[in-house]
């Protein structure tokens, strides 16, 4: 056995990752957060054709390993389950931190120039690399993420992401009103270019597509029920959208189907209320619709650097979350509203959010909704978000004193929670030190 500094990239047979371990064996949001969590202070992550084999102590583990295997060895850091993003929109990235509207405004004023750039496949070649060279930068591994209304937006993303062999969730955008003219398709031509794109990357790989309408005043009726019918064709798909998060928004949305009960109503006639799919914010829902949302299995995204930046609202992560009718709720950055694509920022805000409605979000907790958490809201926590035998190895090393600020916060760090709340508060891209897709290294700090 050799031990190798972790720049060597040659995929070795078996690979294995120690140092501070840790993942979730529980809900911390049902049970007491640290019996939630599994933490191996000196642990050892065996890696074999890119999944995990084996997880536990190193000093019970070593005597076990190949003699080939290679050992890439993190003292000072925490061996983490890659992050998770659950809503973001890969065409902002350049647009991002846009001054000074709420979201009607700020879509008309900045989000629609700029994603008229990606008719333009070049263009959206080089957005899609930079892009997911950010995400894994951030630790993040999966996302889901919204292309923009041309499909080789679409093509583009998932040729990059392919190329790296990320798990990743995306899909073209669908808007036949309400939009500019060279951002419109049709009902029917949003069918069918959906249909193309799924046909060609739904379950190629590691790519996984996501049914796309913009939001409900961005499509008419007729375009939601054949967003449905695609759904309708394999049980498979993910379907992602925008809900309830803007007040304006959602008196757009009353007048534009006064049918309807409620803005989620809009979408469950439709047929889009179910697993697999992604409504991201719903800040202004009522216990109705929350009631919904849990039988049906779709999640929510939470969002707080986006809902504080454009003065949306704040999410009611634990009404959401509640025992009685738990829906499900993953993390998300939404760029560009968002204002960083490190879920570390994201969980920095989603504290602030909490105590602002009067709750208090644990580290533990924290940790679990950009990883496991977030797995279990996109139906995908059989395959990552934990670190056990048999996951896909997407895995990020966390260094909790990447900044001089951060490493005379830890000198006090007295208890694992305590070093998990110092990164959530304190880091951002800095405290990634290094990247895992499945099992193999694709971002280095250093």
């Amino acid at each position: 056995m050799t031990q190798t500094h972790p720049t060597e990239t040659l995929p070795p047979e078996t690979l294995v990752l120690r140092g501070r371990v840790v993942t979730f064996r529980d809900n911390p949001f049902t049970c007491d957060p640290l019996d939630a969590l599994h933490h191996e202070e000196d642990g050892a992550v065996v890696i074999r054709d890119g999944r995990i084999v084996t997880l536990g102590a190193y000093v019970d583990v070593h005597p076990d390993l190949p003699s080939d295997a290679r050992v890439v060895h993190y003292p000072d850091s925490l061996i983490s389950a890659g992050f998770i993003d659950t809503h973001v929109h890969y065409p902002q990235l350049p647009m991002i931190a846009a001054y000074g509207e709420q979201l009607l405004e700020w879509l008309e004023r900045y989000t629609f120039p700029t994603e008229s750039r990606f008719c333009d496949p070049v263009y959206a070649q080089d957005i899609a690399r930079r892009f997911l060279a950010e995400l894994l930068r951030c630790g993040t591994t999966t996302a889901a993420v919204f292309c923009t209304v041309h499909p080789q937006s679409v093509e583009a993303f998932f040729r990059e992401s392919e190329r790296i062999d990320t798990l990743m969730i995306a899909g073209k955008v669908l808007m036949d009103r309400n939009a500019p003219p060279d951002l419109r398709d049709t009902a029917q031509g949003g069918y069918d270019d959906s249909l193309a794109l799924i046909r060609r990357w739904h379950g190629r790989g590691r790519q996984m597509y996501a049914v796309t309408p913009r939001f409900a005043p961005t499509s008419s009726e007729g375009q939601l029920e054949l967003a449905g019918a695609l759904l309708a064709h394999d049980d498979t798909l993910f379907m992602q959208t925008h809900l309830a998060e803007n007040l304006a928004e959602v008196e757009w949305v009353r007048t534009l189907f006064p049918a309807r009960r409620s803005y989620l109503d809009v979408y469950a006639h439709a047929g889009l209320v179910r697993p697999r799919a992604i409504l991201g914010h719903a800040i202004h829902v009522d216990e109705q619709d929350l009631t919904t949302c849990h039988h049906a299995g779709c999640a929510l995204a939470h969002c707080p650097t986006s809902n504080l930046f454009l003065g949306s609202g704040s999410f009611r992560l634990f009404d959401a979350l509640d025992p009685k009718r738990p829906v499900r709720v993953g993390l998300g950055t939404d760029i560009g509203a968002g204002t960083s694509l490190s879920q570390l920022q994201s969980l920095n805000e989603a504290y602030k959010v909490a105590q602002g409605t009067g709750h208090r979000l644990h580290p533990v907790q924290a940790f679990w909704l950009a990883t496991a958490g977030g797995a279990r809201a996109l139906h995908l926590d059989h395959r990552i978000g934990t670190i056990a035998p048999g996951m896909e190895a997407d895995l990020c090393i966390l260094d909790p004193a990447a900044t001089p600020l951060q490493a005379l916060r830890v000198q006090s760090c007295d208890s694992i929670s305590d070093l998990l709340f110092s990164l959530m508060m304190l880091g951002d891209n800095r405290s990634v030190r290094a990247t895992y897709v499945a099992g193999r290294l694709v971002h280095e700090r250093d």
